[in-house]
């Protein structure tokens, strides 16, 4: 298939030197728990297509969203590192 392919390499993931599922891949395989690492990766997924798809202050409200909901759950998690509570 030549051209823009929506299901495996969408433009709007696609538009830097890295594709955005890398990024998240990388970030979110050190995440403590898979609930951290998913709420992270969506964080990332916005930020990161914030400029080419749809209004970016949706795609920055979402982002935002899944960052608060990440840090409601980094007060129930222990992690490594911080004193537990």
């Amino acid at each position: 298939m030549t051209g823009p392919d929506p299901v495996n390499h969408p433009s709007h993931y696609t538009t830097g030197r890295m594709e955005v599922i890398d990024i998240i891949e990388d970030a979110i395989g050190r995440a403590p728990t898979p609930v951290l690492g998913n709420c992270q990766g969506h964080v990332l997924r916005y930020m990161l297509r914030m400029w080419d798809k749809d209004d970016p202050t949706l795609n920055a409200s979402k982002s935002l969203w899944y960052l608060r909901r990440l840090l409601k759950h980094l007060d129930t998690y222990p992690l490594p590192g911080t004193p537990e509570q």
